[in-house]
């Protein structure tokens, strides 16, 4: 009997140390999005697409981790980064003074054009024209917010909890103007009827990742990433994939 218990508990032992060989404690990357930024970042049924979407995807394979995302609003984002509570916030995001006084920023992963929609026969055909008293509809804390409220006052601003309920800010004519990217302003347009881009850039700027300042690792990381995943191509060809090049 003592021989049998003896056996027995030898085939455990060995099972056990059979199944710790082959569990992965992976650890997840929690990332900080807003899906409502076509082609950046938006969902698809129950899952989520993008550009921003697929390079977290590679950035979170290339360090071995597991990508968890994250919808909140916009405005969450850096507050969450910088209070641990997500690891980076990727959502279409532009470096400015005000968001490196919180958080710090990758490089750049890609560029982006702030414009202007406007509806068709609309009396602003150029930027000038929009400081003639318009209203503005922006999505807020946006950097189309930020810019908007600097360089045509803040009184001029009218701030929208998605671009999309900007874009119907206009069309119902509550709005004069919307200012937001390039990318998600012709998604828009394409949408809507009676609507179209002024020609006239408003402002071009760099998208980057943002990290909690004490966490100078995980930028480390990422940043060599990020270097890796341009060089090889892959980051280029996931940009091209839904901004086709023209």
């Amino acid at each position: 009997m003592k021989k049998l218990i003896s056996v027995m508990l030898a085939v455990v032992m060995v099972l056990s140390f059979a199944a710790c060989g082959t569990t992965t404690n992976t650890d997840k990357l929690q990332m900080a999005t807003n899906a409502a930024f076509t082609p950046y970042e938006y969902k698809e049924g129950d899952a989520y697409a993008g550009i921003d979407i697929e390079i977290a995807e590679k950035l979170a394979e290339k360090l071995g981790m597991e990508l968890v995302v994250n919808d909140v609003e916009f405005g969450s984002i850096i507050g969450g980064v910088q209070s641990g509570k997500y690891d980076m916030g990727i959502a279409g995001m532009t470096v400015t003074d005000e968001r490196l006084e919180s958080v710090n920023f990758s490089t750049s992963y890609a560029t982006g054009i702030q414009v202007v929609i406007v509806a068709e026969g609309s009396d602003i055909a150029t930027i000038d024209d929009i400081y003639n008293g318009k209203t503005i509809g922006v999505q807020q804390d946006t950097t189309g917010d930020i810019y908007a409220s600097d360089d045509f006052g803040s009184d001029n601003v009218i701030r929208y909890k998605t671009g999309a309920d900007a874009v119907q800010a206009l069309i119902s004519g509550k709005v004069d103007c919307v200012i937001i990217d390039n990318e998600p302003a012709k998604s828009f347009v394409a949408a809507n009827e009676g609507l179209t881009i002024l020609e006239t850039e408003y402002a071009v700027e760099d998208y980057a990742i943002a990290i909690a300042k004490e966490n100078t690792e995980l930028l480390d990381s990422i940043n060599a990433a990020l270097a890796e995943l341009t060089e090889d191509g892959t980051i280029p060809a996931i940009i091209e994939k839904y901004i086709p090049a023209e």
